[in-house]
């Protein structure tokens, strides 16, 4: 009979070797402390100028190694493979006679060995030479003898399990099943008890996961999966790797990934970390836009979000522009030394119409319009004064005209005027004044129904944007162009960090005079010696760039405070919610087109959101997109799929349900709603120390919050749960979820499959399916 893994004979060994490289990550902590202490103290002294390090490049670089190292702490490595290799870096002998194979250990950083021979001593699980342990089965070995599954509790090992795969007959201590050691160490990661944060799965991904992972396609690549299929893992652990493989291009660029909701991107926030990764944004399409914060989606109804969502919003948002460049009822008129010079509607009318054929962005083309304004009302001006009482040729010269029209734009009364003809904008007052008035909307939106035009009036709140409005606001921005004041803000700032780089100059040139000055009067010794002075090697210039104090934002903080930061990948989570609108406000960020889309149509719960993905993705890149699919379900036990199968038959007819890793969990309950308390009870007893999940139609969760909400307790709508996943999870009445929208029975699936043990449904109405 083969040993259980914590009675290996080798754990002793694995729990040695471990030791040995925590030694190695310790040292090289320390090591990193003391460079960095190191540069702050060569940067504050001053008497050694040309020492001084460039402060900003070097901390960022030992604090991301940091980083990485504070990762490993939640587990070193998690696997060893013994593979063929005909030059052998960790040479072992695994078989007597046979050569030597190269032993790899598998871990969440990569270390190496101080000496000039940089002998790898952990491999990074992104590392190419890695990948077989992922990919390597007893049908296509991939050279791989021996696959070692490690598992650890902080510097501890605490199990070991062996997979034999080629070469030879199954060692005494190993297991008998090639996939028992691989399975096992799968069931243990869907079993462990859930938090309210997502942990990585590095040390079980398989095949269908790493390919997907490892995806070289520098365009939109799909990744498709029923639920608990592993897309929201597989598509950080690809973040990881893109990361690491790409990461001179995209340490300047930045990785951008979108989720559902809040909750959700806290769930998902200590897994990059985790993986000696945390340069990314993360955001929802509610916090794309700097300074504008959302509402959920659940806040505005669903034929607000349907319209909202929709293409036909680009018509009304740039009709709403236009209504905004005006022309006046009658003659403006204004007194010009002496002379009434007129502002005619056919003058406004003229030169609106001069400013549109520009294509500029509304704010842009606002200094064309000022212009054509000014040209018009001088040449009528030229008319009335110039003109010959005996009917010859205008008696002003070219100089004359200019003249006027110099008079004209001094004019405050005509720059005000024009000004209110041709407002300057923001994103938010255009959308704000859209929602808060009829007479805008139905102008807005003429062309469309009252049921179109209803669902945009908000008269008595129309600045408290909800996620819907996030893309609109995107694209008023896009129509409107960079306002004057932000372009004022901007120089302003320009030339206070011109004031600001002067005085670092004056400084440093105060310190090289203190420098030179007492090296002269070292020099009163008389000797003729060449002395290597500090203006020799450094002028003023160099050393206060050296000591200027850059920017401390790191490229994600950079990214994320810029509406047009261009990403240099995208990852979009919950990909099938996003509307129209949304993917325009998507793709703005990622104009190289390199993009990771994790999703289920058969999941969407917006009635604006995506029914396919080819139909979402052409607008953008035609067909230059692929298509993963992942086929087998980790987290949900079969008694519980069986349910969403069947209402996957009704919402996705044809759509094949993916394969249950598990058979059982910790089963199905009943209760009537006047049982709830006890409900919840039960389901926190059989969660033990896990995560318990009570999923409800929105207008339940606030009494539901109120009376079992707790630490372990979640309380939420379908909206709010989306992407996370409960130990056990408590449905109330789950014909309302059903009832509440078009896209009910969508969301019913959804809160049946977040559980990973047990479902327990409190209804009194019979369930639909």
């Amino acid at each position: 009979m083969s040993a259980t893994p914590t009675e290996h004979p080798d754990l002793a060994a694995e729990q040695e070797h471990l030791d040995d490289l925590l030694a190695v990550v310790d040292e090289a902590r320390e090591r990193l402390t003391e460079r960095l202490r190191t540069a702050q103290r060569r940067r504050a002294d001053i008497d050694q100028p040309q020492t001084l390090l460039e402060r900003d490049h070097e901390t960022h670089e030992v604090a991301g190694r940091l980083d990485e190292f504070s990762a490993a702490e939640i587990g070193l490595f998690f696997g060893r493979i013994d593979v063929d290799d005909d030059e052998p870096e960790n040479p072992v002998t695994d078989v007597p006679g046979e050569p030597a194979l190269d032993r790899r250990y598998i871990g969440r950083i990569g270390l190496h060995t101080a000496d000039d021979e940089m002998r790898t001593l952990l491999m990074d699980w992104r590392a190419p030479l890695a990948r077989p342990f992922y990919l390597a089965t007893t049908l296509h070995p991939e050279g791989v003898h021996v696959r070692r599954h490690i598992r650890t509790r902080g510097r501890t090992v605490t199990a070991v399990a062996d997979e034999r795969l080629s070469g030879g007959d199954l060692p005494p201590h190993g297991e008998h099943d090639g996939s028992v050691a691989r399975e096992g160490a799968l069931l243990h990661a869907v079993n462990r008890a859930r938090d309210r944060h997502m942990h990585d799965i590095v040390d079980t991904i398989v095949a269908e996961q790493d390919r997907i992972i490892r995806e070289e396609h520098r365009g939109v690549t799909v990744v498709q999966g029923g639920p608990g299929t592993g897309k929201t893992a597989v598509a950080l652990h690809r973040t990881a790797y893109l990361l690491y493989t790409w990461r001179e291009q995209l340490s300047n660029t930045g990785v951008l990934i979108i989720g559902p909701n809040p909750r959700f991107l806290d769930y998902i926030s200590q897994v990059l970390p985790s993986l000696g990764e945390t340069g990314v944004v993360l955001a929802t399409p509610g916090s794309l836009l700097p300074g504008v914060t959302a509402r959920p989606l659940g806040a505005e109804s669903l034929t607000a979000q349907e319209v909202k969502g929709s293409l036909e919003m680009l018509e009304i948002l740039g009709q709403a522009v236009r209504d905004l460049q005006t022309v006046p009822e009658s003659s403006l008129d204004f007194l010009i030394d002496g002379v009434t010079v007129s502002l005619t509607p056919q003058i406004a009318r003229q030169a609106r119409t001069r400013a549109r054929r520009t294509r500029r962005p509304h704010n842009l083309a606002r200094g064309r319009f000022r212009d054509a304004v000014l040209d018009l009302m001088r040449d009528a001006m030229a008319d009335s004064i110039g003109a010959d009482p005996l009917g010859g040729e205008n008696l002003l010269t070219p100089a004359d005209r200019e003249q006027l029209r110099a008079d004209l734009a001094e004019e405050s009364d005509v720059a005000e005027a024009v000004d209110a003809l041709w407002p300057e904008l923001t994103a938010e007052e255009v959308l704000a004044g859209l929602y808060g008035s009829r007479q805008a909307v139905d102008s807005a939106a003429a062309d469309y129904d009252e049921l179109t035009r209803e669902s945009l009036l908000r008269e008595d709140r129309p600045d408290d944007w909800t996620e819907a409005d996030a893309p609109l606001l995107d694209e008023l921005a896009e129509i409107l162009g960079i306002a004057g004041a932000e372009e004022a803000e901007a120089e302003e700032a320009e030339a206070e960090e011109r004031r600001r780089w002067q005085s670092q100059v004056d400084e440093a040139q105060e310190a090289l005079d203190i420098l030179s000055g007492s090296a002269y009067q070292d020099l009163d010794d008389g000797t003729d010696a060449e002395i290597l002075m500090a203006y020799d090697v450094i002028d003023a210039e160099q050393l206060a760039e050296r000591q200027r104090v850059r920017s401390s934002m790191s490229t994600a903080e950079r990214a994320a405070a810029d509406r047009t930061w261009a990403f240099g990948h995208v990852i979009v989570d919950e990909a099938q919610e996003l509307s129209a609108m949304a993917w325009r406000m998507i793709f703005r960020r990622s104009p190289n087109r390199w993009m990771t889309l994790v999703g289920d149509p058969a999941q969407t719960g917006s009635p604006a959101g995506v029914e396919d993905w080819a139909g979402a993705l052409e607008p953008f890149v035609k067909d230059r997109w692929r298509l993963h699919e992942l086929t087998v379900n980790y987290r949900t036990p079969s008694d519980i799929s069986d349910i969403a199968a069947r209402i996957l038959a009704e919402v996705s007819p044809g759509q094949e349900a993916p394969a249950c890793l598990r058979e059982t969990g910790s089963g199905i309950r009943e209760f009537p709603t006047t049982e709830l308390a006890e409900a919840v009870a039960r389901a926190r007893e059989t969660a033990d120390d896990g995560l318990v999940g009570v999923i409800a139609a929105p207008e339940r969760v606030t009494a539901l919050q109120q009376a079992h909400g707790t630490d372990t307790v979640l309380v939420s709508d379908v909206n709010g749960a989306k992407g996370l996943e409960f130990d056990e999870v408590v449905l109330v009445e789950p014909v309302e979820i059903a009832d509440g929208s078009p896209q009910g029975l969508n969301d019913l699936y959804v809160a049946v499959t977040r559980a990973t043990q047990g479902l327990t449904l409190v209804h009194d109405l019979p369930v639909p399916w």
